[in-house]
């Protein structure tokens, strides 16, 4: 199985859907601006991705001021078969630590 030289694909473990919901999981009361900018994508992306995961029973969206404040909907499962029965909670919570936190620094 050969690979051409300089070639490989760029993937990542997570998708967009969840990192965004990571990324709201960390600060209920982020900027889609600050979520686009710390996912690598557009604003236009973020929004629609949160109004996915709005339509899909993920999360809940309510005004706090002229913020929106956004709540992971306890229990959520995987949509995939493969995950089936799991909560996305426990995903949440292992990569919930802040970028740069060290664990052994608690």
């Amino acid at each position: 199985m050969g690979e051409v030289a300089g070639h490989r694909s760029e993937w990542t473990f997570l998708t967009s859907h969840a990192r965004v919901l990571l990324a709201i999981s960390r600060d209920s009361g982020v900027r889609l601006r600050d979520v686009a900018l710390t996912c690598g994508l557009t604003e236009r992306t973020v929004q629609a991705i949160v109004a996915d995961l709005e339509e899909a029973g993920y999360i809940t969206r309510s005004r706090a001021g002229r913020r929106n404040r956004y709540s992971i909907v306890p229990g959520s499962l995987f949509r995939h078969p493969a995950e089936a029965g799991h909560e996305i909670a426990g995903l949440l919570e292992l990569l919930a630590e802040p970028h740069g936190a060290a664990k052994g620094s608690r």
